[in-house]
């Protein structure tokens, strides 16, 4: 985060509830030694751990299983011009245990495209970070529609200035 960007900064247990509380993020692997973002729906284990479930053979399972990763959900409403990101970075491994894919079999999240052979893939939460924009305005109270140049009015015609 830079210091004036206006945006505030999230502590660990308020991004890990505010991920908890939307059903689809993103994740951030590379393949072929290009980065790719997927999205996929989630859920989010007791320690915090972003949890996805998936077909035993999926071309994702091979590219993260034992890789480092990112993952990331946001929630943003362009109207209020508010939200807010949060990215959990770590290792990404199948869940082998098979009482641990048992659990997770009840508690954990159900895939969106079944498959006749799911797995779930764990991401550890090692480094949570996320940022929120508040209703258009930056930390130092000044309306970004005003800092943008737009009239208060002009912001009220689709965001064009008054003539």
């Amino acid at each position: 985060m830079y210091p004036d960007d206006g945006f505030r900064e999230l502590g660990r247990q308020e991004c890990l509830e505010l991920m908890a509380g939307v059903p689809v993020g993103r994740i951030v692997f590379t393949r072929r030694a290009l980065p790719a973002v997927l999205p996929v729906n989630f859920r989010l284990d007791v320690d915090g751990a972003v949890l996805l479930r998936t077909a035993a053979g999926s071309e994702l399972v091979r590219a993260v299983d034992g890789a480092v990763v990112a993952f990331e959900a946001d929630d943003v409403d362009a109207a209020r011009q508010s939200g807010w990101s949060v990215v959990v970075t770590g290792p990404a491994a199948v869940v082998a245990d098979p009482v641990e894919h048992r659990r997770l079999a009840r508690t954990g999240p159900v895939s969106w495209v079944p498959s006749a052979r799911e797995v779930f893939v764990r991401v550890e939460a090692e480094l949570v970070t996320g940022r929120e924009l508040v209703g258009g305005r930056s930390l130092y109270g000044v309306s970004l529609a005003v800092a943008d140049g737009r009239a208060a009015d002009g912001a009220r015609s689709g965001g064009r200035p008054a003539p």
